[in-house]
């Protein structure tokens, strides 16, 4: 069992690196960007964040691991977002530090605050029910910053959340995909398809991994995919030679 003091001295002995998984345009099927996704090296193996970032919701940890994640992007990938038109860049953020200032100060510090405008801030939909939240995600947009609600599951429960905040980028669960897989009717597609003619949505699905999904997904107008039919998550390095190839093409 991993306890919060263990991910407090991993972080201060800089065990935590980020790799970043490809953002694939359907239509051209070419990369528009990346989200960023925390590891933590321990001597043991590489720790997924399922596996840690439930142990430090709501603490303080939760915010520190989120101002270095944004620190660490601009040191990767700041030069990247400030030359390349139309891309963006994905980061996870805990629904409990929206607005309370740290995310700015964070941004203008690291120097993403110039290229705000290509970054994208992912808020689980779990964290939103509550109104506290809607007004936090209302401010946020009112003021230019760009969120996308994370692990939609395309059910009533998601579309009322939909329909009582101002997002306009959505994530489809890749658990959504699964039916797919086992040849189930996919009965989300329709109910997706009608709110993608219906909306200004932009949509992107998680978890790609087969023909038959992307196939699917292109049926009911999603625009936007992640997942390894496409490519794995990367280090930085990786990444901006993936992008390059993509755009060699």
């Amino acid at each position: 069992m991993i306890r919060p003091d263990e991910i407090q001295n991993g972080l201060d002995k800089g065990e935590f690196f980020i790799e970043y998984l490809p953002i694939i345009e359907l239509d051209q099927v070419r990369c528009v960007g990346a989200e960023a996704l925390v590891r933590w090296q321990r001597p043991t193996g590489v720790v997924l964040p399922d596996d840690f970032i439930p142990l430090i919701e709501h603490t303080p940890l939760s915010g520190l691991l989120t101002y270095w994640v944004i620190d660490q992007v601009a040191l990767e990938l700041g030069e990247w977002l400030k030359a390349q038109p139309g891309v963006e860049l994905h980061i996870n953020v805990p629904p409990e530090i929206l607005g309370r200032g740290g995310l700015e100060y964070a941004a203008q510090k690291s120097g993403l605050q110039a290229v705000r405008d290509k970054i994208v801030l992912e808020i689980t939909e779990r964290g939103l029910p509550d109104q506290l939240g809607l007004d936090a995600l209302d401010q946020a947009t009112r003021r230019g910053i760009r969120i996308a609600l994370d692990d939609i599951r395309i059910d009533p429960a998601s579309v009322l959340v939909l329909s009582r905040s101002n997002v306009r980028i959505i994530k489809i669960d890749k658990s959504v995909l699964q039916d797919v897989s086992d040849g189930r009717a996919t009965s989300w597609v329709a109910a997706l398809s009608a709110l993608l003619k219906t909306t200004d949505l932009e949509v992107i699905a998680e978890g790609v991994e087969t023909a038959e999904q992307l196939a699917v997904l292109r049926t009911a107008g999603v625009q936007r995919a992640q997942g390894h039919y496409f490519s794995p998550a990367l280090r930085a390095d990786a990444f901006l030679a993936y992008f390059r190839h993509q755009a060699g093409r």
